[in-house]
């Protein structure tokens, strides 16, 4: 009978003979990361058969069954994508991945991809420009929808929902990936336990009204918050919340700047038991008893009975005895002289920009010094039905808007969707020499495509610097948008219509040789539009004139992108 060792060093001679004889290499079946498999196989296609398109997809088709089987994939024929998304999720959590956050987010992902599929249906067959417009719109790389959040805590009592990794959209969004978008809501009369979060926080009230309170090393602080309100949260400042409002729900978007995990962050629940977990738990119970010099039984019992989740119902008495405590807390009140610790609230600073079809409100840290070293700025728009925006752009900051009221569309002009999609069709993931091999293949002209979606609450967009935007709302109601502007240290908006339109600073021979027309004809439809920043809409322009004729105003948006 063969020895072990003279079977193995059969075995593995026999696998070298396979692996020279069909090509693939003894470490692409001991390394079992699909990731690295792709990687390699991309490598090996390039250096066998350079330019040849079929074994770069065979790589491609490979690592997407990989990655399925990892994450506890596939379909079962017959079983709706929410059943499949909890089936994942719980594969992610049964194998204690390291990254289980990105397993997670995978599964949402093919969540949505399977929700995206079903919604046409034999409708859309029937309607072939309804499933065009549709199909555009879902693949819309600066949008999200409502199913791009998921759940981190639901409770009977209230919510919090964070909108998925931005590279996971699209990695034309990779450089605002180190931010996440988190929305709370909290019933009237509910307590939000202490938590610590690894990541910096810019917080929004939207709506209704609460208290937070924020400890620190040595010092507690509490404010009363309210619609409007602007708060910064350092990293690892334990927070805990009331909606003291006994009618209306607590609504608060939060944008977050990880500081551990590049586009990734964590709750931390001292506070708690069972649901939440408490971290406390995960230490040995001798270390636990050390710390706290408190027998073991007594602390099974204190981090084990909490089982009502992290936002919980409060009575009205318990609601009034924690604002009262709060009240004497140091922070809690303006100082009278010097800058005031508390909220800064945005709604009560003049508009920057107001007109009878909307207004603009922005606060940088010129107005709320904390914005400062996370290069932030906070906006709030409210733009009258029927009225849009008029089209501009950012010369930095990249914008995350979050619709919180009414329903309309957005426009904007990008260079870069054409590729991007290629690039998917392919695939999804490139190295940076693939990125740059494809770029000087389709050096150029510059070819713009419009992007467009329909927006209602708790949708929103993303507007990279340099990208001309437009923002319609309908005519049913006003259109609110709560913006979050990244690298807002000297940005300029620049105005592509209006009063305030940059071009018409152009001289009339720089005006006559860009657009090939005479300056006055020119003229005359730069300086037609006596608004600034907002207007009326296409739809209330179009009920005034009656249908009448826009050709040369089209031509010039045309030339703007849009």
């Amino acid at each position: 009978m063969a020895k072990p060792a003279t079977l193995l060093t059969f075995f593995l001679l026999t696998l070298f003979l396979v692996s020279t004889t069909f090509g693939f290499r003894f470490s692409d079946v001991v390394n079992d990361d699909p990731e690295q498999q792709l990687k390699q196989c991309r490598k090996e296609c390039r250096q066998r058969q350079p330019g040849e398109k079929e074994c770069p997809q065979r790589c491609e088709q490979q690592y997407r069954e990989q990655t399925k089987q990892r994450h506890g994939g596939g379909e079962r024929e017959g079983e709706d994508p929410e059943h499949q998304l909890e089936r994942c999720r719980e594969g992610c959590r049964q194998r204690k991945q390291q990254h289980q956050s990105e397993c997670e987010d995978w599964c949402e992902q093919q969540y949505k991809e399977q929700k995206g599929q079903g919604r046409g249906g034999d409708r859309d067959r029937e309607n072939p420009q309804r499933e065009s417009s549709e199909e555009q719109e879902r693949n819309n790389p600066y949008f999200f929808d409502e199913q791009s959040f998921t759940h981190r805590v639901r409770t009977e009592e209230g919510n919090i929902r964070a909108l998925k990794r931005f590279s996971m959209q699209s990695n034309l969004l990779q450089g605002i990936d180190n931010y996440r978008l988190v929305i709370l809501e909290a019933n009237p009369n509910t307590f939000i336990i202490p938590h610590h979060c690894d990541a910096e926080i810019v917080l929004y009230v939207v709506r209704g009204r609460g208290n937070i309170n924020i400890l620190k090393e040595n010092n507690k602080e509490s404010y009363n918050i309210r619609r409007g309100d602007i708060l910064r949260i350092n990293a690892g400042a334990t927070v805990f919340l009331i909606n003291k409002d006994n009618n209306e729900k607590l609504y608060v978007a939060k944008f977050l700047q990880s500081v551990a995990t590049s586009g990734h962050y964590r709750e931390f629940f001292g506070a708690g038991g069972e649901d939440p977990e408490s971290f406390y738990r995960s230490f040995s119970n001798d270390v636990l008893e050390a710390a706290f010099k408190t027998p073991r039984d007594r602390l099974e019992k204190l981090f084990g009975q909490q089982r009502k989740g992290a936002i919980i119902k409060a009575s009205q008495e318990q609601i009034r005895t924690i604002e009262r405590h709060a009240s004497s807390a140091k922070g809690s009140h303006q100082w009278p002289f010097g800058e005031s610790k508390g909220p800064f609230n945005l709604l009560n600073k003049q508009p920057t920009h107001s007109n009878n079809y909307g207004k603009l409100w922005e606060a940088d840290a010129d107005d709320y010094k904390p914005l400062q070293d996370l290069d932030v700025q906070v906006a709030f728009a409210n733009i009258s039905r029927g009225g849009m925006h008029l089209p501009f752009y950012n010369s930095k900051s990249a914008k995350v808007v979050l619709v919180v009221q009414g329903t309309g569309y957005f426009e904007m002009a990008c260079p870069h969707v054409w590729s991007q999609r290629r690039q998917s069709e392919q695939g999804g993931r490139q190295s940076e020499q693939e990125k740059e091999e494809e770029e000087q293949q389709h050096e150029g002209p510059v070819r713009y495509q419009r992007v467009r979606s329909r927006l209602s609450p708790n949708t929103g967009f993303v507007v990279p610097a340099g990208h001309p935007v437009v923002t319609v709302a309908s005519g049913n109601e006003n259109l609110q948008m709560l913006c979050f502007e990244v690298n807002a240290w000297d940005n300029h908006k620049y105005y592509l219509a209006g009063k305030k339109n940059i071009l018409r600073q152009m001289e009339k021979e720089e005006k006559e040789l860009s657009f090939s027309s005479p300056a006055k004809e020119i003229d005359e439809i730069f300086n037609a539009q006596g608004e600034e920043a907002f207007a009326p809409g296409p739809e209330q322009l179009q009920e005034r004139q009656e249908g009448g004729s826009h050709g040369p105003l089209e031509s010039i948006l045309d030339f703007a992108g849009f």
